[in-house]
């Protein structure tokens, strides 16, 4: 799945309630926390993580691609 975001980057917690893997925020921060969201295949524990275009979240099975518009 791909994720089209329309800016340069998009934070770790925001991509993960857009792409409807957390409900809220605070789901988001507590995946994160616990350490199953793995971001280009490396643990990432940092919500304020930046994403941009090309990079890969991996969450419990979901997996999704950071997109830029065009």
């Amino acid at each position: 799945m791909d994720l089209e975001i329309r800016d340069e980057f998009i934070k770790l917690g925001q991509a993960l309630k857009l792409a409807g893997i957390a409900a809220s925020g605070i789901e988001a921060k507590m995946l994160i926390e616990d350490g199953v969201v793995l971001v280009n295949g490396e643990t990432e524990t940092r919500r304020g993580k930046k994403l941009r275009d090309g990079d890969t979240v991996s969450v419990q099975g979901n997996t999704f691609t950071v997109r830029a518009a065009e």
